[in-house]
């Protein structure tokens, strides 16, 4: 029986539909007999200070269960924690693949945006001291139970609606053309179940953000898409989004689509007869009687599009980002090596930052 759980709550992610449902459910915890310790303190691009303060106050008061209610950080941090609490293994010492050893606590995971795919997948990402995103992967970061409840997504603003959307399609589309060995059929399979049903919702979510129809399919969207690269994991669009995020504060949403379609442009000679076949996916009327080049390039071109449509203009500079700033951005960029070796074309450091150059 579970004595003591412990709720990991993100303050930045949970609007008020979600805080209400937070008071309330943990009010019903504590009647009927358990002990709720919560930590509100998980910032955008999660701090591994923020890991290590969280998990000494879950050693601290004995926590004997993890629930993490949130966005992609919460979550991310809710993982760990959840490692850390009930294992000697240092955390600098469990990042990278299978680096992680012993047990964990029972996990709950609660996602509150749908994007990210954090409550399916065996990964969690941190930010170092030196502002690098580091990944911990390992299968015990899997939790025991995924929740998912889209009543808690309807009063997110439309700008983190739009952002997260976009995000859980760049998983797909990423998973997708993964050169990972692991890249399969059910991924694939994933993959365009995901892109259906956010193409099909997203542009409702962000206008009607009380479209519960809306809210329950861009969350399985974002579910699915999270499976898709749990399996087959992301690329370059990330790889290149990170220092975004870890330098200028940016949000991963975001981040990944200021870089999305110039990479996707950097790609398609590499792999335009599979965007070809995503593009009906998410825009049914394309028109597919064409060669796979042209219906790659109609797709980025909508792609892009589709990104004003839903208030999320281009251009690194709106987010603080200068000409000044692209050597720093590359460099930082090479050091993801983990997802650069799935990027269907290779990118070396010039690439890097000619693609943040087109993205300026």
């Amino acid at each position: 029986m579970i004595r003591k759980p412990y709720s990991e709550v993100a303050h930045f992610s949970v609007e008020k539909p979600a805080q209400f449902r937070v008071k309330t459910n943990i009010d019903d915890l504590k009647a009927h007999g358990f002990d709720v310790t919560v930590f509100d303190s998980v910032e955008p691009d999660p701090k591994a200070s923020t890991v290590l303060e969280a998990a000494e106050l879950a050693r601290n008061k004995n926590i004997a269960c993890v629930v993490g209610f949130g966005g992609g950080s919460s979550m991310d941090v809710a993982k760990v924690i959840a490692l850390l609490a009930c294992n000697s293994q240092p955390l600098d010492k469990m990042y990278g693949v299978d680096q992680a050893i012993g047990r964990r606590l029972p996990l709950v995971l609660v996602p509150t945006t749908a994007g990210t795919g954090s409550e399916v997948t065996a990964i969690s990402i941190l930010t170092t001291g030196t502002e690098e995103k580091k990944g911990i992967v390992t299968p015990s970061l899997l939790p025991d139970i995924a929740l998912l409840d889209p009543d808690l997504t309807l009063g997110l603003p439309p700008h983190i609606t739009a952002a997260t959307g976009i995000d859980a399609m760049v998983h797909a589309i990423e998973a997708y053309t993964s050169r990972n060995a692991n890249n399969n059929p059910i991924s694939r399979a994933l993959a365009t179940q995901a892109l259906d049903l956010l193409g099909a919702n997203i542009h409702e979510a962000v206008s009607n953000g009380d479209n519960r129809e809306a809210r329950a399919n861009m969350m399985l969207g974002s579910m699915l898409a999270g499976q898709a690269f749990a399996n087959s994991p992301v690329a370059a669009v990330h790889a290149l989004a990170y220092p975004i995020g870890s330098i200028f504060h940016v949000p991963h949403g975001l981040s990944n689509a200021l870089v999305l379609t110039e990479v996707m442009r950097f790609n398609a000679p590499e792999c335009a007869p599979q965007y070809a076949e995503l593009a009906p996916h998410v825009f049914p009327d394309i028109s597919v009687g064409r060669s796979s080049q042209a219906i790659a390039s109609e797709f980025i071109e909508r792609l892009s599009a589709l990104n004003c449509e839903l208030g999320l203009e281009p251009g690194l500079r709106k987010v603080g980002i200068t000409q000044a700033d692209i050597p720093r951005l590359a460099s930082d960029a090479m050091n993801q090596t983990r997802l650069l070796v799935n990027n269907p074309k290779e990118v070396r450091m010039e690439d890097a930052a000619r693609i943040y150059q087109a993205s300026l």
